[in-house]
This record gives C-alpha cells, sequence and structure tokens, in this order.
C-alpha cells in the first residue's frame, strides 16, 4: 500500500507539475505581486520607515516571503476546485490508485511552485541589495521554516478547494493571509503601533516567523522566536492536515 501511494504520488505529482510549466506565468503572476510591494516600500516608502537596521530591504524581506507563500496558495485552491468541478478526481478514483496520492500531488506541487516563487524573490531582493553573513545551517534553519510554513497554508488551500462552490471562492481566501503580515513587525516595528493593534501583532504568528528569519539572516540570536514560529507552523500544519483529509474523505466517500 505504501509503495503504491509513493508510486501514485509520483505521477500524480508529473501531472500537476507539466501543468505548473506549461503556465509558466502562474510562478510569474505569483511572484509579481510581492517584488511589487518589495520594489514600493524599498524606493517609494522605505525612506520615511525608520526599522533601525542599515537596510531596509534587509528588513523587509522575510515578510515578503510569506506573502510570496500566501499569494502561491490561492492556485492550490484554484487548481484543486477545477479537478473537482471537471470530474477528474471521480475519474481517479475509479482506478486501482491510493486515494490520498490525488491531494498530496496537489501539496506537493504547492511546494515546489512555492519554492520556485520564493527563490525568484529573494534573486530580485539581491539585486535591490539584500546581504546576509548567515551561513548554511541559518539557511536551512529558514527554508525548513518556510517549508513548513508553506505546508500549512497549502493544506488551510485544500479546504476552499475542495469545498468552495465558486472560482471566486476557492481562491479569494488568500486575500485575509496577504494582509496579515501588514499588521505585523514585517514592514514596521511593533512598538511604533498603537496599544490595540500592538497587542494583535505580537501575538500572532507571522510576527513570530519573520523576527525568527530576519535573526537568522542577520546571525543574531534567535531566541524563543525560532520556537514559537516553529510551534504556530506545526500547530496550523496539523490542525489543516487534519481538517483537509477529514473534508475530503467525506467528499470522496
Amino acid at each position: 500500500m505504501t509503495r503504491h501511494f509513493f508510486g501514485d504520488t509520483a505521477v500524480l505529482l508529473g501531472r500537476s507539475l507539466t501543468h505548473v510549466t506549461r503556465s509558466v506565468d502562474t510562478i510569474i503572476t505569483t511572484a509579481v505581486t510581492p517584488i511589487a510591494m518589495m520594489l514600493l516600500f524599498v524606493y517609494v516608502l522605505g525612506g520615511a520607515i525608520n526599522t533601525g537596521a542599515d537596510s531596509y530591504v534587509n528588513y523587509l524581506l522575510p515578510g515578503i516571503l510569506l506573502i510570496t507563500i500566501a499569494s502561491g496558495i490561492a492556485y492550490t485552491a484554484f487548481r484543486l476546485f477545477l479537478d473537482m468541478k471537471s470530474g477528474i478526481f471521480e475519474r481517479f478514483q475509479s482506478m486501482p490508485i491510493a486515494r490520498s496520492s490525488v491531494l498530496w500531488a496537489h501539496v506537493l506541487t504547492s511546494l515546489v511552485a512555492n519554492l520556485i516563487s520564493l527563490v525568484v524573490v529573494v534573486g530580485v531582493a539581491l539585486l535591490m541589495g539584500f546581504r546576509s553573513g548567515a551561513g548554511v545551517l541559518a539557511w536551512l534553519a529558514v527554508a525548513g521554516i518556510l517549508t513548513l510554513f508553506t505546508l500549512a497554508l497549502t493544506w488551510l488551500a485544500v479546504i476552499p478547494g475542495l469545498t468552495a462552490k465558486s472560482v471566486d471562492g476557492a481562491s479569494g481566501f488568500s486575500y485575509p493571509l496577504i494582509f496579515l503580515p501588514f499588521i505585523s513587525s514585517a514592514f514596521v516595528p511593533t512598538d511604533t503601533m498603537p496599544g490595540p493593534v500592538r497587542a494583535f501583532a505580537e501575538h500572532q504568528p507571522v510576527t513570530a516567523i519573520v523576527n525568527a528569519i530576519r535573526n537568522l539572516f542577520t546571525e543574531q540570536p534567535v531566541g524563543t522566536d525560532i520556537w514559537i514560529a516553529l510551534a504556530w507552523c506545526l500547530g496550523m500544519l496539523i490542525v489543516t492536515y487534519l481538517c483537509a483529509t477529514i473534508i475530503y474523505r467525506r467528499r470522496i466517500s
């Protein structure tokens, strides 16, 4: 059964990645929005924002990376919704393949596509002056956090992909996730915010994740931020995975 699962997932993953490679504009579109935000904040608004950092692009990049992921998962919900409506899921269920492999193929496709978009965004940030003296282990830690965050949001995207009644409903859920970094330490220090806003910003997941990534990039002590970030990512991943798989089983039963 396990061998069937991995083999079937690999085949279906190849199918999904083929669709992505035939629609390169998907990845480009995913990366364009965060890159445009980065250009706007660095070259237009950055001079008016005092973060205490040597370079605003260094301060800004962790939040932009999270926005990149939030933008990218909308396509996961969109592609899943189209597969549900086209009847391809029912066709797969009539074949001798592992049922869960259909869902995992979409999740892994999202992971690959989002990682490519993240690399593109980091490349643009380097052209804009982003520099980091972080070592290999720090970069691996950043990659690990971003991977966990991508998986957590991807499984969240599976839920509207399976339950939405329209295309707009399937992809529109990502808008609050894109907005969330704006109420965090991603763009400005939280101590500049009014009391209630500051309280929310300091206790939502994006702030801990952004702070952990920023400290890793700048070779600063990560303190408790990295553990809080990992707890948020793992907690969201477990909850969204369980909810998505329960909904999926009900849809195909």
